[in-house]
């Protein structure tokens, strides 16, 4: 509900675990939303807050609040508060000369949240993947029956190629991992801060930032390396990190 209204009010939206190539490599492209929920027994309150690469909250939204029985109508109520205060802010996509447009995509939405759930279709959206209604003033979940989704798997469809990596024969000297808020910073033996790296939903996947390179950190078997794009070529490297 949240991606659909932030695209209702002129956002480029996406999960954090399906993020396009270029956010992936430099996360300071966009921002990330966060849900703060205040509720008590009996009102249902959250409040929305976008933040930068650096954790800094550039923007929150006024608080919602639902005294609704129901869950899902009472967070629905709630957030959908939460967005009076962003459909004003009058926020348009400006892309560099080199950055392609996003394709924000609801094909997915269902079955991320849970194998059987369904949202009730309540208005045509233009261009949709799904036969699906919704609109900020009636979309709501009045039952909390999951419905079986009618989305089938296309069969045929192709698999995407993964892209070959580059690995570098050296391996990166001794790096020590040291707590930042959200990550870490990597240091050497100068000391030097060779990285940093910031958490994502994922285990042992980082989001890395560099002085001449960005890209991302990862766990293979029990090693660790740093991928990243040197032109349109994949690039990697075998970290030694000590934590």
């Amino acid at each position: 509900m949240i991606k659909y209204n932030l695209v209702e009010n002129g956002f480029t939206a996406v999960y954090d675990n399906d993020m396009p190539a270029d956010l992936l490599a430099n996360r300071c492209l966009g921002l990330l939303l966060n849900l703060k929920d205040d509720s008590s027994m009996f009102t249902t309150k959250v409040t929305l807050t976008l933040k930068d690469c650096q954790s800094n909250v550039v923007y929150t939204t006024v608080e919602g609040s639902s005294k609704e029985k129901d869950y899902k109508s009472a967070f629905s109520e709630a957030i959908k508060e939460c967005f009076v205060s962003l459909s004003g802010l009058g926020y348009k996509f400006e892309p560099t000369g080199d950055t392609l447009p996003a394709t924000v995509s609801f094909k997915n939405d269902v079955k991320r949240i849970e194998e059987k759930a369904s949202v009730a279709p309540k208005q045509n959206m233009p261009n949709p993947v799904v036969e699906q209604k919704a609109t900020l003033e009636e979309q709501s979940y009045k039952s909390m029956e999951p419905v079986q989704s009618n989305i089938t798997k296309a069969e045929n469809k192709p698999a995407m190629a993964l892209p070959n990596v580059d690995y570098k024969t050296e391996q990166a000297g001794v790096l020590y991992a040291q707590a930042i808020p959200n990550g870490f910073q990597l240091v050497d033996s100068t000391p030097k801060i060779a990285l940093r790296m910031y958490a994502t939903t994922q285990a042992n996947f980082f989001i890395a930032e560099g002085d001449v390179h960005s890209g991302v950190v990862l766990k293979k078997g029990d090693k660790w390396y740093f991928e990243y794009y040197d032109g349109d070529k994949l690039m990697g490297q075998e970290l030694n990190i000590k934590f």
